[in-house]
């Protein structure tokens, strides 16, 4: 790829990108009410990408053995745990990541 077509696509990329980000403004900025369907589609999505995510976490779960299926289960216990408590979704990944990491490496080494 020459330096001309590197050139073109990075402000093709550039500018989709803030096209992308800027339409939502253009299209529901200033004091318009937002749709109904667009207000419901903010209260649904968060949790619905939520849930997919802890299946796709917990697809390949194997129950051979404790160690196979106990670090997943209590890490997903964790975020539960902290979810409830501190209400932070940043706090609650973590906090089960390193939970789980911590059985891997340590416990269920």
């Amino acid at each position: 790829m020459s330096d001309i077509h590197a050139l073109a696509l990075i402000l093709v990329v550039a500018l989709c990108t803030f096209a992308i980000r800027a339409l939502p403004f253009v299209l529901f900025g200033g004091s318009r009410e937002l749709p109904a369907p667009i207000v419901y589609l903010g209260k649904v999505l968060p949790p619905a990408v939520m849930a997919t995510l802890v299946v796709y976490c917990v697809r390949s779960t194997t129950f051979a053995s404790v160690s196979g299926f106990a670090p997943q289960f209590i890490a997903l216990a964790a975020v539960a745990v902290l979810h409830v408590w501190k209400r932070n979704v940043l706090l609650s990944m973590f906090g089960g990541t390193a939970v789980y990491m911590l059985l891997v490496q340590i416990v269920f080494a």
